[in-house]
Protein backbone atom coordinates (compact mmCIF):
# COMPACT_ATOMS: atom_id res chain seq x y z
CA UNK A 1 0.00 0.00 0.00
CA UNK A 2 2.99 2.57 1.13
CA UNK A 3 4.44 1.82 -3.12
CA UNK A 4 0.49 2.70 -4.21
CA UNK A 5 0.79 5.91 -2.14
CA UNK A 6 4.15 6.90 -2.86
CA UNK A 7 3.10 6.96 -6.24
CA UNK A 8 0.12 8.77 -6.22
CA UNK A 9 1.29 11.66 -4.43
CA UNK A 10 4.92 11.92 -7.34
CA UNK A 11 2.02 11.48 -10.15
CA UNK A 12 -0.63 13.92 -8.43
CA UNK A 13 2.98 16.57 -7.50
CA UNK A 14 4.10 15.66 -10.79
CA UNK A 15 0.84 17.05 -12.41
CA UNK A 16 0.27 20.15 -9.98
CA UNK A 17 3.88 21.43 -11.02
CA UNK A 18 3.22 20.66 -14.55
CA UNK A 19 -0.25 22.44 -14.62
CA UNK A 20 1.29 25.39 -12.89
CA UNK A 21 4.07 25.79 -15.29
CA UNK A 22 2.11 25.37 -18.05
CA UNK A 23 -0.28 28.18 -16.57
CA UNK A 24 2.38 29.98 -16.44
CA UNK A 25 3.79 29.44 -19.83
CA UNK A 26 0.55 30.10 -21.24
CA UNK A 27 0.08 33.53 -19.79
CA UNK A 28 3.51 34.94 -20.00
CA UNK A 29 4.21 33.21 -23.68
CA UNK A 30 0.77 33.70 -25.07
CA UNK A 31 1.07 30.91 -27.51
CA UNK A 32 0.62 27.41 -27.91
CA UNK A 33 3.08 25.17 -25.17
CA UNK A 34 1.41 22.38 -25.06
CA UNK A 35 1.57 20.51 -21.70
CA UNK A 36 3.63 17.22 -22.08
CA UNK A 37 6.24 20.26 -22.55
CA UNK A 38 5.08 21.18 -18.67
CA UNK A 39 5.34 17.46 -17.50
CA UNK A 40 9.19 17.49 -19.03
CA UNK A 41 10.02 20.77 -17.30
CA UNK A 42 8.79 19.86 -14.10
CA UNK A 43 10.32 16.71 -13.80
CA UNK A 44 13.97 17.62 -15.39
CA UNK A 45 13.55 20.83 -12.88
CA UNK A 46 12.81 19.22 -10.39
CA UNK A 47 15.68 16.41 -10.69
CA UNK A 48 17.96 19.34 -11.19
CA UNK A 49 16.96 20.73 -8.17
CA UNK A 50 17.23 17.74 -6.10
CA UNK A 51 20.81 17.44 -7.54
CA UNK A 52 21.90 20.41 -6.70
CA UNK A 53 19.76 20.67 -3.30
CA UNK A 54 22.14 17.60 -2.28
CA UNK A 55 25.36 19.09 -3.43
CA UNK A 56 25.07 23.02 -2.87
CA UNK A 57 21.54 23.24 -0.34
CA UNK A 58 23.67 23.37 2.69
CA UNK A 59 25.42 26.93 1.63
CA UNK A 60 23.40 29.73 3.38
CA UNK A 61 22.24 32.05 0.61
CA UNK A 62 24.22 30.90 -2.56
CA UNK A 63 22.82 27.60 -2.15
CA UNK A 64 19.00 27.87 -2.80
CA UNK A 65 20.22 30.90 -5.42
CA UNK A 66 22.14 28.43 -7.14
CA UNK A 67 19.24 26.22 -6.77
CA UNK A 68 16.61 28.77 -8.43
CA UNK A 69 18.64 29.76 -11.03
CA UNK A 70 19.00 26.59 -12.33
CA UNK A 71 15.58 25.88 -12.23
CA UNK A 72 14.65 29.31 -14.00
CA UNK A 73 17.41 28.00 -16.56
CA UNK A 74 15.52 24.48 -17.51
CA UNK A 75 12.61 26.81 -17.83
CA UNK A 76 14.00 28.89 -20.11
CA UNK A 77 15.57 26.34 -22.00
CA UNK A 78 12.43 25.04 -22.51
CA UNK A 79 10.48 28.08 -23.38
CA UNK A 80 11.21 30.95 -26.10
CA UNK A 81 11.56 34.48 -24.31
CA UNK A 82 15.09 34.04 -22.46
CA UNK A 83 15.36 34.74 -18.96
CA UNK A 84 13.13 37.42 -17.98
CA UNK A 85 10.43 35.10 -19.53
CA UNK A 86 11.64 32.19 -17.40
CA UNK A 87 11.47 33.91 -14.48
CA UNK A 88 7.72 35.11 -15.42
CA UNK A 89 6.67 31.94 -15.69
CA UNK A 90 8.57 30.50 -12.77
CA UNK A 91 6.61 33.22 -10.58
CA UNK A 92 3.57 32.51 -12.23
CA UNK A 93 4.42 28.60 -11.62
CA UNK A 94 4.95 29.14 -7.82
CA UNK A 95 1.92 31.11 -7.76
CA UNK A 96 -0.48 28.80 -9.32
CA UNK A 97 0.97 25.76 -7.13
CA UNK A 98 0.37 27.02 -4.10
CA UNK A 99 -3.19 28.19 -4.77
CA UNK A 100 -3.83 24.59 -6.14
CA UNK A 101 -2.00 23.18 -3.15
CA UNK A 102 -3.95 24.90 -0.77
CA UNK A 103 -7.21 23.58 -1.82
CA UNK A 104 -6.08 20.32 -2.47
CA UNK A 105 -4.68 20.15 1.05
CA UNK A 106 -8.23 22.09 2.22
CA UNK A 107 -9.80 19.00 0.79
CA UNK A 108 -7.63 16.39 2.39
CA UNK A 109 -6.30 15.03 -0.60
CA UNK A 110 -2.68 16.06 -0.77
CA UNK A 111 -0.31 18.03 1.90
CA UNK A 112 1.63 21.05 0.49
CA UNK A 113 4.11 20.80 -2.12
CA UNK A 114 4.82 20.23 -5.69
CA UNK A 115 7.31 18.49 -7.66
CA UNK A 116 9.23 20.74 -10.55
CA UNK A 117 8.08 23.88 -8.69
CA UNK A 118 10.71 24.71 -6.18
CA UNK A 119 9.19 25.73 -2.76
CA UNK A 120 5.62 24.88 -3.37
Amino acid sequence: MALVDTILIFVISLLVGALAIHVGAKLVIDSDVGFVRAVITALVGAIVWGVLSFFVGWIPLLGPLLMLIAWISVINLQYPGGWGSAAAIGFVAWIVAVVALYVLAVLNIVSLGALGVPGA
